[in-house]
C-alpha cells in the first residue's frame, strides 16, 4: 500500500518473495520507483488505485506491508478495511507510521504545525493516533511497538510498527 518509489523493494526477501502489486495512486512515485524495479527479480505490478478502493478480489493477499503511508490516505480507516478485506486468512499486515505524540507539549506542537506539514509532506498529517485508527478497523494492536526514534524531532519522531496477523 502507497509502493512510492519502491523505497522498501531492496528489503524484501528474494528467496521467499514470489511477487509483488504494488497500490500506488500517483504516476510520479511509481516512476521514481522504475530504477529499483529495473533491479529486482521480483515479478511486480502496479495497481494505480486508493487505498480506500483496492480493486482486487477479497481473500487473495498474503501480506500488506504499508510504510509511512496512513498518515497521507483521506480516510485511512476506509483503506484499513479494504486491507483487512483483501488479506488472506492468517494473512499478514506489516506497517510502521509516524504517530501523533503522547506528550501533550509535543502533540501541540504537532496541531499548530500540521496545516503546513500537509502542503509540505504530501498530505501528511501529523496528528493520526496510527493505534487508534488500526484499532477502531478492526485490527488487533496488542503486538505493536511505539517510541521516538533516536535523533528525529519529536513532533515527527514518534513511531509505531507492527506486524498484525489477520485472524
Amino acid at each position: 500500500i502507497g509502493f512510492g518509489s519502491g523505497h522498501n523493494l531492496p528489503f524484501y526477501n528474494h528467496e521467499k518473495v514470489i511477487d509483488i502489486t504494488g497500490l500506488e495512486p500517483s504516476l510520479s512515485m511509481q516512476k521514481l520507483s522504475k530504477k529499483r524495479l529495473k533491479e529486482s527479480d521480483i515479478d511486480f505490478q502496479f495497481l494505480t488505485a486508493s487505498a480506500e478502493e483496492i480493486p482486487m478480489k477479497s481473500s487473495t493477499i498474503d501480506t500488506v506491508v504499508c510504510t509511512y503511508t496512513l498518515c497521507s490516505i483521506p480516510k485511512p480507516e476506509s483503506a484499513l478495511k479494504e486491507i483487512n478485506r483483501v488479506l488472506k486468512k492468517d494473512g499478514r499486515f506489516i506497517f510502521t507510521e509516524h504517530s501523533r505524540s503522547p506528550d501533550t507539549k509535543v502533540n501541540k506542537f504537532q496541531k499548530s504545525i500540521e496545516p503546513l506539514w500537509k502542503i509540505i509532506g504530501d498530505g501528511c498529517h501529523l496528528t493520526r493516533d496510527i493505534r487508534e485508527i488500526l484499532s477502531v478497523s478492526g485490527f488487533d494492536t496488542q503486538n505493536t511497538e511505539d517510541m521516538y526514534l533516536p535523533g528525529t524531532p519529536k513532533f515527527i519522531g514518534y513511531h509505531v510498527w507492527g506486524l498484525i496477523n489477520k485472524r
